[in-house]
């Protein structure tokens, strides 16, 4: 069986289990044996998962423990999901996804962040400008979070005027 085969072997039983985490320990061996295209088909099967559990824990009424490895997978999946469209201009939509997950977790930390990354994106402001005057993106690296957790002082101005 040829190395492409038995990634697409692995994913499928991942998809079929529910499991995000195992797909993103997939994620470099994808990037390696697939092209453009299964490289898109492998996201969204990872955000596929990703909303399906979403509207299980909002159908649940609860929050999602960042400690537990899937809710965990799920709320990096759905922050990518929220990056692209705050990437791609559509600000709105991004906003919509950052508060939604501003209130899905039980990190503190997390829902911080995510308020931050609403209120630029309610703000109009583009992703570059986030990324240049907003976020910290050398301390968010040192933290290794999977998200932009850390914030230039020009951050509390923003929180200030919401």
């Amino acid at each position: 069986m040829s190395k492409v085969n038995k990634l697409k072997e692995k994913v499928l039983k991942a998809q079929e289990n529910g499991d995000i985490a195992s797909l993103y320990v997939l994620e470099s061996e994808a990037h390696e044996l697939l092209n453009d295209d299964g490289l898109q088909g492998f996201y969204a099967n990872i955000l596929d998962l990703a909303l399906e559990k979403l509207t299980n824990t909002l159908e649940a009424h609860r929050q999602m423990d960042m400690s537990e490895v899937q809710d965990f997978a799920t709320a990096r999946a759905l922050y990518e999901y929220a990056i692209e469209h705050y990437h791609a201009g559509k600000n709105k939509d991004a906003s919509a996804l950052f508060e939604v997950l501003s209130g899905l977790t039980n990190d503190e930390k997390f829902s911080k962040a995510m308020k931050l990354h609403q209120i630029s994106a309610d703000e109009n402001l583009n992703i570059d400008n986030f990324l240049d005057k907003i976020a910290d993106i050398e301390s968010t690296q040192r933290s290794g979070t999977f998200y932009i957790s850390e914030f230039q002082k020009e951050a509390q101005k923003l929180l200030d005027n919401a």
